[in-house]
């Protein structure tokens, strides 16, 4: 297609995308444009953003303590400690050593990412998965920190570090997900030590402060043509040693034993911990993003219609046919037998 036609074919789509959660900077050259950027479009969309999340989370309040509230708004994370009864924890690692199943795995330098979808299938033979996804808090949290009333897209996760001695992990950069508030919890599930790959955090990150969008709008004047495909993209790298300009402490690293509960705020600043060793990390894990310019909290149409549970399987499937058809590839790998205690397969 000549550019030409294609820019004025695209311009409409393009412009649409301002008022979406669509953050590439490469895909749309008005979001790329280095100088509306300088004009002040980035830091717009951040500030009318939060201001909507504001909003929703006013309307979502109601599902979470005061306590759980102002962990939130000052660290940008909530974290619970023997988050379940026993007998449930004990019970959904019994289940989850048990089963074996079709999963997906993707690797990004030397570490490897299992997932198993929290599909209708997998829960029947998970029971007490199901119960973790009823439980109050873990409703409430993912959709008061998120700002979404929705359900997240909710996996067994395993993180399998040091595969390959060879390639750097991109996830050990500090790192935030979008320029607008979205959502991932961790219930560890296994014991998750200093030298093993820890989830890090930089308390209070999530806070747009005039440091931080003046940050912002420095990288995104540039994010275009950045030589990091993943700032290109919209997810910003920063160095622990900028850190402290922004008024920021250093990351904290989540030495937790398994039943512990994370759920935070990805607009702020967050990494995979290094390891010693090859590690193997296993967890629930899950994550909730929504067209971040709506000022009400929504109906969860996905949960009334009972398609939420489907969401995982619905995006690999969707993936699957894209590559088969020569437009995208996919990362995510299918394997039809595994648990998530398997060790790497690479």
């Amino acid at each position: 297609m000549p550019d030409a036609f294609r820019r004025i074919l695209m311009s409409p789509i393009w412009a649409g995308q301002v008022f979406t959660g669509a953050t590439s900077f490469v895909d749309n050259p008005i979001l790329g444009s280095a100088r509306l950027n300088r004009a002040g479009l980035h830091v717009a969309r951040i500030r009318l953003t939060q201001a909507m999340a504001s909003l929703r989370r006013a309307q979502l309040a109601h599902l979470v303590s005061a306590e759980d509230r102002a962990a939130y708004h000052r660290d940008g994370f909530v974290l619970k400690r023997d988050f379940l009864p026993p007998a449930l924890y004990r019970a959904l690692m019994d289940q989850l050593r048990a089963r074996r199943g079709p999963a997906r795995e993707t690797t990004q330098g030397n570490a490897m990412t299992r997932r198993i979808a929290l599909d209708p299938e997998a829960l029947a033979a998970i029971p007490a998965a199901r119960e973790v996804l009823k439980h109050p808090a873990w409703r409430g949290l993912i959709r008061y920190v998120g700002a979404a009333g929705q359900e997240p897209v909710n996996y067994v996760q395993t993180i399998l570090t040091q595969i390959d001695q060879h390639a750097p992990d991109p996830q050990l950069a500090l790192h935030a997900d979008a320029f607008y508030p979205t959502v991932k919890a961790w219930l560890f599930l296994t014991d998750v030590a200093e030298d093993a790959a820890p989830l890090t955090y930089v308390p209070g990150s999530h806070r747009m402060t005039p440091a931080r969008l003046a940050w912002e709008q420095g990288i995104a004047e540039g994010a275009a043509a950045s030589d990091c495909r993943l700032t290109a993209r919209g997810s910003f790298r920063i160095t622990e040693a900028e850190l402290a300009g922004l008024g920021l402490p250093p990351p904290r690293r989540f030495v937790v034993p398994g039943n512990t509960l994370v759920v935070a705020d990805t607009s702020g600043f967050h990494a995979r911990g290094s390891s010693a060793g090859p590690t193997t990390r296993v967890e629930i894990w899950a994550y909730g993003r929504r067209n971040p310019f709506l000022p009400w909290s929504g109906l969860d149409l996905l949960g009334l219609t009972g398609l939420a549970p489907r969401q995982a399987t619905t995006l690999w499937w969707a993936l699957d046919r894209l590559q088969e058809a020569g437009l995208k590839h996919n990362v995510w790998h299918a394997q039809a037998d595994r648990s998530a205690f398997d060790p790497s397969f690479r």
